[in-house]
């Protein structure tokens, strides 16, 4: 399994539904496109220049997300 494979499943594991597209931006270079989306209407969109990045910061931002969230309860 490739390290994107491990996020992408610990990820689905938490209950998060993943899309990933790569796609080329306006000077010609591939770029990937990572969502995660759940029920309560949480959405992330990240992008970066390899899909391992992508998804190492789709995690990222989905664990400062639920941090702050926790520590304002």
């Amino acid at each position: 399994m490739k390290d994107w494979e491990i996020i992408a499943d610990d990820l689905k594991k938490a209950g998060w539904s993943l899309g990933w597209v790569s796609a080329i931006d306006s000077r010609g270079r591939t770029i990937w496109i990572v969502d995660a989306h759940r029920d309560d209407e949480k959405r992330f969109v990240v992008h970066a220049d390899d899909r391992f990045t992508a998804f190492l910061e789709l995690e990222r931002a989905i664990c400062l997300r639920l941090l702050s969230e926790q520590t304002k309860s």
